[in-house]
């Protein structure tokens, strides 16, 4: 049975026929014309396959820059000579043997040795693309690289700043707020301080085996400065006075002339330029509750700044009475202020809020003596007291002017003694009294009389009376109320004057 593949042609054939090399012998009935040789056999018998062409060769890789002639050029006759590197083409495939298949080739048969078609012209072959510069690729290829970095720079620096910024490569950063400089309010206690502070000095003074440091301030442009007598004290006769500017520059003093009664002391340099003089105000417009700055240099800390409130007005104090014969006791009818004032702060300013001095600091209430110390070892308990300014400027002028400053009197001895309330008149030396002629014998006072008042206020003891008198002018007239025999007396008195110390 015949279960061919329906090809037209003669089934038949054997290979018995065939030759050594595969190939059918001339003049076979076979491979006559019209003849399909490749016949498929009926099925289960074999048949004849094309023989395998001859194995082709490929000329070897000519060196590099070796010229390669065009395509469709020919081989030159022999002995020909040559362009330098140039061969001669490929010899074309051999076909002997090959029988050629009828109808189309089949797709995709791949021949490792065939020539591609698809292959472009070579380099200056008509319509190949034109050789690159030698040095244009370099070129190309640096650019590139040159790109690449920029690019990777940029890249990384960012993630660099943002990651320093968030702390990868870096302790903790904590936020903070940035304020801009701007001059201070004025008010203020950073504008009052900005204002007051160049004209505040330290003074440091030694002599006959003692030191001491203080305050002081400017009171003109010629260098007079204002501070404690119990600051330059000890400096006594021959010692040293060295003043400390805000500047840091430092210039020697020379006492003008001081006052232990009051407790004041004016000091001079000279040769110093510049100088920044306080404003002056008016301790009698302040009132309780005013807000008060103390500028000094307690415990040697120069230029400082405290703050607080006038506590009360025209308090009482007496401070020192160190020496025996009480010389250095003063007797002031003080400012009280809670602002911190410590040793060093004497001499310095209380300023009010216009930056103007209303008083001189003096003295503190200590915590441990529970006295008054115009040169304490001790710190402060918001108990300080000042000299009121307008007293302090009086006192000034006359040391400034003639080297001393009077005292307001009344002409009176004070009985020391006494326990009650009120001081009384009276002398435990067989001296009179009342001095004859003086104001109180002309305004009436008499021995044994407790003076109880002075303009209405009252009077508790003896130091009282003195510092309520201190705080007036010779040639004031005040209200004195008296009692005696178990009455009340109003007596005016005029006030004198005596020679300070």
């Amino acid at each position: 049975m015949d279960k061919g593949n329906g090809l037209p042609g003669r089934q038949g054939g054997s290979q018995a026929h065939w030759g050594a090399a595969g190939q059918r012998p001339d003049g076979d009935a076979d491979s006559r014309p019209g003849h399909d040789p490749y016949g498929t056999p009926p099925y289960g018998q074999p048949g004849p396959w094309a023989p395998a062409p001859p194995v082709q060769r490929p000329n070897p890789t000519p060196p590099a820059g070796t010229f390669v002639p065009p395509p469709g050029a020919t081989t030159p006759p022999a002995g020909t000579g040559l362009p330098p590197g140039a061969f001669p083409p490929p010899p074309a495939a051999s076909t002997t043997g090959a029988t050629a298949l009828p109808g189309p080739q089949p797709a995709g048969r791949y021949d490792p040795w065939a020539v591609s078609h698809a292959m472009p012209p070579a380099p200056g072959a008509p319509g190949g693309p034109e050789p690159e510069p030698a040095g244009r690729r370099p070129v190309r290829l640096v650019a590139a690289a040159a790109l690449i970095a920029l690019l990777a720079g940029i890249l990384g620096g960012t993630v660099g700043i943002y990651l320093e910024r968030n702390g990868a490569f870096s302790d903790v950063r904590l936020p903070q707020t940035r304020t801009e400089s701007n001059p201070p309010a004025e008010g203020s206690i950073a504008g009052i301080a900005d204002a007051v502070l160049p004209a505040v000095v330290t003074l440091h003074v030694s002599g006959g085996g003692a030191a001491g440091t203080g305050t002081g301030f400017v009171l003109d442009d010629t260098g007079h400065i204002l501070t404690n007598a119990h600051v330059v004290r000890p400096a006594g006769a021959n010692g040293v006075i060295e003043v400390t500017f805000g500047s840091g520059d430092t210039a020697r003093a020379e006492v003008v002339g001081q006052d232990s009664g009051y407790d004041l002391a004016v000091v001079r340099v000279t040769g110093v330029s510049g100088l920044t003089p306080v404003e002056l105000g008016d301790s009698d417009a302040v009132r309780v509750g005013d807000p008060v700055v103390a500028i000094g240099a307690p415990f040697d800390l120069e230029g400082t700044v405290t703050s607080g409130i006038i506590s009360a007005t025209e308090r009482p104090i007496t401070a020192g009475g160190e020496e025996v014969d009480g010389s250095d006791i003063s007797y002031v009818n003080a400012l009280q202020t809670d602002a911190p004032i410590n040793p060093g702060n004497s001499g310095g300013p209380l300023v009010d809020v216009n930056g103007r001095v209303i008083g001189v600091n003096s003295a503190i209430r200590t915590g441990d003596s529970g006295g008054l110390e115009g040169g304490a070892q001790g710190g402060s308990v918001g108990l300080g007291f000042a000299i009121p300014i307008n007293q302090a400027k009086d006192v000034a002028e006359q040391l400034i002017n003639t080297g001393r400053a009077t005292h307001p009197v009344i002409g009176v001895t004070l009985d020391t003694g006494y326990l009650g309330d009120g001081a009384r008149v009276g002398s435990s030396t067989g001296d009179p009294a009342v001095v004859p002629g003086g104001p109180a014998d002309q305004a009436g006072v008499e021995d044994g009389d407790v003076i109880t008042a002075v303009d209405g206020d009252r009077v508790r003891s003896g130091d009282e009376l003195i510092v309520k008198i201190r705080s007036h002018r010779p040639g004031d007239e005040l209200t004195l109320t008296v009692e005696r025999g178990g009455e009340d007396l109003e007596l005016v008195v005029t006030l004198g004057e005596s020679a300070g110390e």
